[in-house]
């Protein structure tokens, strides 16, 4: 609990730094007393920087990450979110916001990268399941609170909060090592003592560690194998890491699953939120009415997601809230299109419904769901790669739908764009149903062998994180 209250505490501080535009823009606008202060192609970069900026990082996070341990890029960005902050808070211009955002990426990369390891070498998988989708659902508690004080206060006091954050992700400092990768570097007495301190010394704790240094050693063994004896060089094995089923087979659902959050457009409209709810009701106050009931609603669905993983398997509520949540987005875009045709008036009531239907049906699946599955189905072999390909990919995802979004809702009014999120959603429902696999109360070794080519390990060496190696 203590490490993933540092994890979770990130996300939230996300989700404020996230939210921050769709309040300070219409503040710095009506401080202008001018759109042209901040115009769409610039508000549209004010949100998708940050997912830009990330891609170094992606590549550089995983690297120390397994050289150097699971806490140094955690400290590392403790120093960074210290600098975006201050960025943000003492900003003067747009340009300044631009280059808070930026660094913000780092943020990102994390949560999303590192983040998979931390979870899932640190949490047993009895709890696996609950800790990574609320600290989903913290993202959007961060949204939420972002909003509300952009709404009744000025938009600078969201810094504050933020900087308050930072205070208490300081206790980082006394994070013990992951047991995992103190045993990938023949740590192994203080492996033990981090596997005791973080999961018990009940029978099955035990069994893990006895399982786990065993291993370790196996790995460590061949390593030295390698070094004395004529093995292929590290594009080689690089070549041959990314090749095996093992690899590419999970990458793709997770990667797909990522592409199924984001095609649903509910991240983007989380965004832009006000200028959408005003283009249909063309009401400001009833847009940031709505706006601070729909983050409600969807921080309620999220904990409701929650709960049912304890209770149901991933895949099916996976796909029922999905269908469910797409049914929705063609109901919204009927609705709007009728609207524009002057077949019906439109209803403030009725136009929030749809909406609210949509955040919830989401919000308890693809939101939630969407980086468990991802987190679950990330392989030992070939870790750090993996988390640095997938990254690359959910940052590049995540960055284009938030850069297009307005321009999507321009070109093809409310109803076209809701239109063309059920239409991508529902690609990617189709494809899922076939590929993806059930991941509840699975080890990570149970997973990864559903994608392996028989039931046995292959004893391959991962280039980066060596001895995170499968236990058979």
């Amino acid at each position: 609990m203590f490490i993933c209250s540092g994890v979770t505490s990130y996300f939230f501080i996300y989700g404020l730094f996230f939210g921050a535009p769709t309040v300070y823009v219409p503040q710095i606008r009506k401080e202008a007393n001018s759109t042209d202060a901040i115009n769409m192609e610039t508000m549209s970069w004010l949100f998708s920087i940050s997912s830009y900026g990330s891609l170094p990082w992606a590549i550089i996070c995983p690297i120390i990450a397994e050289r150097y341990g699971r806490k140094v890029p955690y400290m590392i960005l403790w120093v960074n979110t210290m600098v975006s902050v201050s960025l943000f808070y003492f900003s003067k211009s747009v340009t300044e916001l631009f280059i808070s955002g930026f660094l913000q990426g780092m943020l990102q990369t994390i949560q999303i990268g590192v983040s998979i390891m931390v979870l899932t070498e640190y949490v047993s998988p009895k709890y696996r399941g609950i800790f990574i989708t609320f600290k989903s659902a913290t993202f959007y508690w961060g949204i939420w609170i972002s909003n509300a004080i952009g709404t009744f206060f000025h938009w600078k006091n969201i810094g504050i909060l933020v900087f308050s954050c930072c205070v208490y992700n300081f206790s980082i400092l006394f994070w013990p090592e992951s047991p995992y990768w103190l045993a990938s570097k023949g740590r192994f007495e203080e492996c033990a003592k981090c596997h005791r301190w973080l999961k018990g010394e009940d029978k099955d704790a035990e069994e893990e560690l006895k399982m786990l240094i065993l291993s370790s050693k196996e790995n460590l063994k061949r390593k030295q194998e390698r070094r004395e004896g004529n093995q292929p060089n590290s594009i080689v094995r690089v070549y041959n890491t990314v090749k095996a089923r093992r690899f590419y087979k999970p990458l793709i659902p997770s990667v797909l699953t990522i592409c199924l959050y984001h095609f649903s457009g509910k991240l983007a409209c989380t965004g832009y939120v006000i200028e959408i709810i005003k283009s249909i009701t063309v009401s400001e106050s009833t847009a940031y009415e709505g706006m601070l009931v729909l983050d409600g609603i969807t921080v309620l669905g999220m904990y409701v997601g929650v709960s049912f993983t304890k209770f149901f398997k991933r895949r099916p509520l996976l796909f029922i809230s999905a269908i469910i949540g797409v049914i929705f987005l063609f109901a919204l875009s009927l609705y709007l299109y009728l609207i524009s045709l002057k077949v019906i008036s439109e209803n403030k009531y009725l136009t929030l419904f749809l909406l609210m239907g949509f955040s919830v049906t989401i919000s308890c699946g693809p939101m939630i769901l969407s980086m468990c599955f991802s987190t679950e189905l990330t392989p030992l072999k070939g870790r750090s790669i993996f988390i640095s390909i997938f990254t690359l990919s959910t940052c590049t995802i995540m960055g284009s739908i938030l850069k297009i979004s307005p321009y999507i809702f321009k070109y093809f009014a409310s109803h076209g764009a809701f239109l063309f999120y059920a239409i991508m959603s529902s690609i990617f429902i189709a494809i899922l149903y076939k590929i993806l696999p059930e991941t509840k109360d699975k080890t990570i070794q149970e997973i990864e062998k559903y994608f392996c080519d028989n039931d046995n390990v292959v004893e391959e060496q991962e280039l980066m994180n060596p001895t995170d190696a499968r236990i058979k």
